[in-house]
């Protein structure tokens, strides 16, 4: 039974490890806000991280992600890539030269995201974007695990990518990450952690993969399960690169209250619900075989409720109702580890409200309901 610090109230849907419940986070910001940081500071001093968003006055601004770090002198960037030494900007990865990451081939069909209609785990877009008219059993997915992120979810699922950070190991070039691209790879997809904050690794590499499988000669999808945190630029890039191999763009859209996500991400959403809704207005409508574009939302037991769904849902469906989009069955993790899995009642009730304005709704991990 959990409890929150601020109203007094207990309930197993409330994080006593969060320390504040949702309703306090969306009607007592300030003092909800401020709890959080303090349980926020002290996840992140275990891995040598920042607990904010460094917004220096005299700071040197990283520009490489949405979060337009300002870093002051001997300190990091929210995503500890990034640091200032001596009035000079340090990049520690995600340079060409310099990835930050694990990899591994996961055999196709996989356990991805946007699973009920990928080329590479349905045939969709057979013979131009998939190998088989069916799951494209023998090939594989070249899992690109980037070891830092532009948020600082407390619920996060892959929370194990700050020990890379903190670590700045191991690592790759774009070209000896792309080197590990063979004739049975036939997609790559780079998550984490986030790719938000390696953008220039991450588009690198997806240039000289595809250069060397012959610019379209060979099947080689890019895809991206992002937070959608990331520079504008990048995030275009990405989509172009995605459009024209056949891959798919795959957001996390966390939470619709800015506040809720401020508490459980450590940002603003703002920056994520704009790049997917100009991502979404300029390419969706360009491929009907494979959809370039999909949302998720992992349905966080007494955070992230039917509520935050719907607005989700409603905005999705003013870009364009046919993107299709994902409910995902929450397991707990990491600092909310005291919650339990979503229910059954939550998840359809999330989903009849979604299905209320899109035409393609899924729900994933249903192994986890109870």
């Amino acid at each position: 039974m959990g409890k929150c610090t601020i109203c007094g109230a207990s309930s197993p849907l409330i994080s006593s490890n969060l320390g504040v419940c949702s309703a306090c986070i969306k009607g007592k910001p300030d003092e909800a806000l401020e709890v959080v940081s303090r349980v926020r500071r002290l996840s992140r001093e275990a891995f040598e991280l920042p607990p904010d968003v460094p917004k220096s006055s005299s700071g040197l601004k990283c520009g490489m992600c949405a979060n337009e770090c300002a870093i002051p002198p001997g300190g990091k960037g929210f995503c500890g890539l990034t640091y200032n030494a001596g009035g000079s900007l340090i990049r520690l990865g995600g340079t060409q030269d310099k990835g930050i990451l694990e990899w591994y081939y996961d055999p196709l069909p996989t356990n991805c995201v946007a699973w009920w209609f990928c080329p590479g785990c349905t045939g969709a877009g057979f013979p131009k974007y998939a190998y088989k008219p069916t799951a494209e059993g023998g090939y594989m997915n070249l899992a690109v695990f980037y070891g830092a992120c532009s948020l600082d979810c407390l619920f996060c699922q892959n929370w194990h990518y700050r020990s890379l950070s903190q670590k700045l190991s191991p690592y790759l070039s774009c070209e000896e990450l792309a080197g590990k691209v063979n004739e049975k790879v036939s997609c790559i997809c780079f998550f984490g952690g986030d790719p938000s904050v390696q953008m220039p690794h991450a588009l690198k590499t997806s240039e000289i993969a595809l250069e060397e499988c012959g610019d379209g000669r060979r099947i080689l999808r890019i895809c991206w399960e992002t937070n959608g945190n990331m520079s504008r630029v990048f995030a275009l890039k990405a989509a172009e690169l995605s459009l024209k191999s056949g891959g798919i763009v795959k957001f996390d859209l966390k939470a619709w209250n800015e506040n809720i996500y401020r508490a459980l991400c450590g940002t603003s959403n703002k920056p994520s619900f704009e790049n997917f809704r100009i991502i979404g207005e300029k390419y969706f409508r360009e491929r009907s075989e494979v959809p370039v574009l999909t949302a998720s939302t992992l349905l966080i037991p007494g955070y992230i409720d039917s509520s935050e769904v719907e607005e989700i849902a409603r905005f999705i469906s003013d870009i364009d109702p046919n993107i299709p989009y994902t409910l995902l069955a929450f397991y707990p993790q990491y600092v909310m580890n005291d919650l339990p899995t979503t229910s059954r009642k939550q998840a359809y009730e999330c989903y009849n409200i979604a299905k209320r304005y899109l035409r393609n709704v899924k729900l994933g991990n249903v192994h986890l309901l109870y």
